[in-house]
């Protein structure tokens, strides 16, 4: 088994168990959470697929690296806009829920 594989194999079960996750939890920290581990699976499928496109000189090819650099940086700030937000509802409602999950 190569690594690239490996990586492939990691990453198709972190979109999925994050997938799940981001449906099925009601509570809001955890549907963040769920994204954040559906875009490390997404992380670890672009790498994977990086090492397998090498070129002539058997580098890697570099673009699916920036942009995974770049995609951490604008999930490490979708992250903390998105729990702003959550601390500004949970201080609003008193719950971490949405308003119409509410049961009763």
């Amino acid at each position: 088994m190569s690594l690239a594989l490996l990586y492939g194999l990691v990453g198709v079960g972190l979109v999925a168990m994050g997938l799940y996750a981001a449906l099925a939890a009601r509570h809001l920290l955890r549907r963040l959470l769920g994204f954040n581990v559906l875009g490390a699976g997404v992380f670890m499928l672009f790498i994977a697929h990086a090492t397998r496109a090498v070129d002539a000189a058997g580098r890697p090819d570099p673009v699916p690296h920036a942009l995974v650099i770049t995609g951490i940086v604008v999930a490490v700030s979708a992250t903390a806009l998105a729990l702003a937000l959550l601390r500004r509802l949970h201080a609003r409602h008193g719950r971490p829920t949405l308003p119409e999950d509410r049961e009763g």
